[in-house]
């Protein structure tokens, strides 16, 4: 009796023996154990030597499956790894600036300033890291932690009786290492696929497979190397992994970071657990015992590996004390500023990430980046109309991730401050989230800082986008403004943003002898720079970037105002023509008349005294800020304590978003202190899903239930919705039903683009509408002390113990989806300012 095993043969287009034949050539098979191979239409037989055994051959590589390509075409063709990518040598030798591959067995190997054993390196083959793990022996390291930082697949060739690193790199870029291959699998699991496919290539190409040493010159390229079974081939794994069982107290992760910008709070989370797996990390450590030496590992040596040696810099500082380095310059941002403000043991927290810096600084600092980075931008915004946006875009980027990871270096310090002393009860991502005012701190940290012009015109802004505000409610023939409205039976008013006629025209309707109203106070919610030139309404752009307004980043709404009294200096000094675009068309004018929006409300106040103006910036189609509410509530108790019958008007850019935001925000306070109306039962909805029409949606039902008498806190924010719904019915606008609208217009999105926008907006109106329920439990609850606690510090002191911000922080319709599987259910990336062009697709991590 034969008896068959599967062994895998190529399967070529085409038939007849021929082809067999070919398909054997790349069959395994001992020579000393084939006696004869059969060939036939269903499978080759192979009949061993002593005639006991027959295999027949089952499994087939569909070669058509897979692609082929070649890189120039004096360069022969050949099967491209995952569809597409050529092999490349993994580090070449000019790369090794500090010359220590024969010595130490891999390049830039180095340690630290100081007594830490603390060490980083490139990329080393298999005998180069035996060499590596060597040399630390004989310097009398008896415990290495290796921490290998690579988020991209390295696979191992055998060459001369070692293993030589691989990486699969694109046509376009055979420079660069490809990264985000599949947010699904790790690193190790692409690596096992390429080696699969690689041994697949080998058998359909004589046991041979092409790879690329010299992509400068490509002399002698491509090279073969001889692949006969997976042995030839290793993955991480294998290499890093093996050697440890002949040093058994040696260990090894592999903790991805980033080539830009900060790490992911998971990945931070996965160095804490090595921490707590190792007890000689422990601040209950044994000190008579030597410390661990912690290996760091990426590709050169340089970028991710400095990160890591300064994340093991700053947990010996809290082991042993920090060492004394000389001082440095600080970096002068804003951000740093307030988050050291703010921060417990900030200036130790800055002290002591400066210290382990320059520690670390022998291939890169950290912080010397940050101010390249911006010289570099610097420069182009002199220089705008030459290197133009695109690289101005580049360098702005490159500066914001430089920061980022700098500040999260801070973040992390404060961390360990908070949480290494009782052995780290919460994780990174949990710590986080009981302080997600960092999160909104981050947030700020946007393009503003980094690049704002010192004069709008002069360097290059020289575009005036005309305000156009669709009249849905059909008022700016009466009021000479759009959409103004009233919330029936209160002294709530919304309109658009109004020019200096309309606003007479209303100041005129609101204190007539009908309404009476003579106190009142304008709240202006527009975050952009508007100014009023030749009575009408204008803003300024950045050309090429029509769509999106300036991005201004201020602390202080008095900034904003100072801002736009500058750029209507810089509009009235200009000798040159500006573009404006009109709802008809694109034009040239010189503005004779120019005046800032607070410059409006001054001359109306001579009129009117018992006009108040504030200036209070909300994000369109966003939840507002913690302290947005807190401004808003600050406003309406001051003017109410002095005229209980005050009004209270709101405009935006076209009284639509942010305006019924906020008067949704105004009724719940003034129900609060006036009385509520009686809520009837709810009403039966008899349209398709209309569970989620009414909000039901399954995390704001894990809010509610959080919240003391939830069920009635919502419907509150449910009956005020429909309130103030009722006063704009032509628009066809409702910020709680316009959550599942947006939603299910994902689907018919025209690319893919489009879609993660309306994903975007979908997740930003829902977290708007939890943020009006937990806004309106705070007023239940602090109540009885008049709210003299702040939404934000209650937010921060009471909900977040409660669990809220972790609810906020995995946002989603979990329904129909993974929340997780967009970057935008994070808060991190959620509350960043973003335009169209700025959103990271499904999957994908910035």
């Amino acid at each position: 009796m034969g008896k068959t095993a599967d062994l895998t043969v190529a399967d070529h287009q085409g038939n007849g023996m021929a082809e067999h034949r070919r398909s054997l050539q790349s069959v395994n098979i001992r020579n000393s154990k084939a006696k004869s191979i059969i060939t036939n239409k269903v499978a080759p037989v192979v009949i061993t030597n002593n005639c006991r055994e027959e295999f027949q051959i089952h499994d087939k590589i569909q070669s058509a499956n897979y692609s082929m390509g070649r890189i120039s075409d004096l360069l022969p063709e050949h099967y491209l790894v995952l569809g597409e990518f050529f092999m490349v040598q993994d580090v070449y030798s000019r790369a090794d600036v500090l010359n220590t591959t024969k010595s130490h067995g891999s390049p830039n190997f180095r340690k630290v300033k100081g007594n830490y054993p603390l060490f980083g390196m490139g990329q080393p083959s298999l005998s180069g890291f035996k060499q590596v793990l060597q040399r630390l022996q004989i310097d009398g390291c008896e415990v290495v932690i290796f921490i290998y930082l690579r988020e991209e697949p390295v696979v191992f060739f055998r060459s001369d009786g070692d293993f030589i690193p691989y990486t699969p790199r694109g046509r376009a870029n055979l420079h660069e290492n490809v990264h985000d291959l599949d947010r699904e699998l790790s690193a190790e699991q692409i690596e096992l696929s390429i080696r699969k496919e690689l041994c697949d290539f080998a058998k359909l190409s004589e046991n041979m497979f092409y790879v690329y040493n010299d992509i400068e010159h490509f002399k002698d390229e491509p090279q073969q190397v001889q692949i006969l079974s997976e042995e030839d081939i290793h993955v991480t794994e294998e290499v890093y992994k093996r050697p440890l069982f002949s040093q058994p107290l040696h260990r090894y992760y592999r903790l991805p970071l980033p080539m830009e910008g900060a790490p992911l709070e998971e990945t931070i989370d996965a160095f804490v657990n090595i921490l707590r797996e190792t007890p000689n990390l422990s601040l209950m450590r044994d000190s008579s015992r030597p410390l661990p030496a912690l290996l760091f590992s990426c590709q050169v040596g340089v970028g991710r590996t400095n990160l890591g040696l300064i994340l093991g810099a700053l947990v010996f500082h809290h082991l042993q004390g920090v060492s004394k380095s000389p001082s440095e310059h600080k970096l002068d941002f804003q951000v740093i500023q307030l988050l050291i403000s703010r921060l417990s043991k900030g200036q130790q927290v800055l002290d002591e990430v400066d210290d382990a810096v320059a520690m670390c600084s022998e291939m890169h600092n950290i912080k010397n980046a940050v101010y390249e980075n911006k010289l570099k931008l610097k420069g182009i915004g002199e220089d705008y109309q030459i290197q133009g946006s695109s690289t101005k875009g580049y360098f702005l980027q490159r500066t914001l991730q430089s920061l980022e990871r700098y500040v999260y270096l801070l973040v992390f310090n404060a961390y360990l401050h908070d949480q290494y002393p009782q052995a780290f009860p919460q994780s990174f991502s949990q710590w986080l989230c009981m302080n997600a005012w960092i999160y909104r701190l981050l947030a700020s940290m946007d393009s503003s800082e980094l690049s704002a012009p010192t004069s709008l015109i002069t360097d290059g802004i020289r575009v005036m986008v005309r305000f156009l505000a669709t009249d849905l409610l059909s008022t700016a023939k009466e009021m000479k403004v759009a959409n103004f409205r009233r919330v029936s039976k209160m002294a709530l008013y919304g309109m658009a943003q109004p020019n200096s006629e309309a606003l007479a025209v209303v100041m005129s309707y609101l204190t007539d002898q009908r309404r009476g109203h003579s106190t009142i106070l304008w709240l202006n919610l527009q975050e952009e720079l508007v100014l009023e030139a030749n009575g009408q309404m204008f803003t300024p752009r950045e050309p090429g970037c029509l769509e999106q307004p300036i991005p201004v980043c201020v602390q202080h709404p008095q900034q904003l105002q100072e801002m736009e009294l500058a750029l209507k200096q810089d509009v009235l000094r200009c000798e040159k023509w500006l573009e404006v675009i009109t709802e008809q068309d694109k034009q040239m004018r010189m503005f004779k008349t120019c005046h800032t929006i607070e410059e409006l409300f001054v001359h109306q106040k001579s009129i009117h005294p018992g006009l108040s103006y504030e200036r209070i910036p909300l994000s369109d189609c966003c939840a507002p800020k913690e302290e947005v509410f807190d401004h808003l509530l600050e406003a309406m108790k001051s003017s109410l304590a002095e005229d209980s019958n005050c009004a209270f008007i709101f405009n935006c850019h076209n009284g639509k978003d942010r305006t019924t935001a906020a008067m949704v925000i105004a009724t719940l306070t003034l129900w609060h202190i006036n009385g509520f109306p009686e809520c009837e039962e709810d009403e039966i909805v008899s349209v398709p899903d209309a569970k989620y029409t009414k909000g039901e949606f399954e995390v704001v039902m894990q809010v509610v239930r959080v919240l003391p008498d939830g069920h009635r806190v919502k419907r509150e924010v449910d009956v005020a919705l429909d309130v103030v719904s009722e006063t704009m019915t032509p628009m066809h606008y409702h910020l709680r039903e316009i959550i599942i609208s947006t939603y299910r217009q994902i689907k018919m999105a025209k690319s893919e683009a489009d879609a993660q926008w309306l994903r975007l907006r979908s997740l930003q109106y829902l977290e708007r509408y939890i943020y009006l329920i937990l806004f309106n439990c705070y007023l239940h609850l602090e109540k009885k002390d008049s709210w003299r606690r702040s939404f934000s510090q209650w937010m921060y002191q009471v909900a977040a113990r409660a669990g809220v911000y972790a609810i906020l922080n995995h946002l989603g319709f979990s329904e129909f989806e993974n929340p997780d599987d967009s970057p935008m259910a994070r808060l991190r990336f959620r509350w960043l300012p973003h335009s169209v062009q700025s959103i990271p697709m499904r999957g994908q991590l910035i």
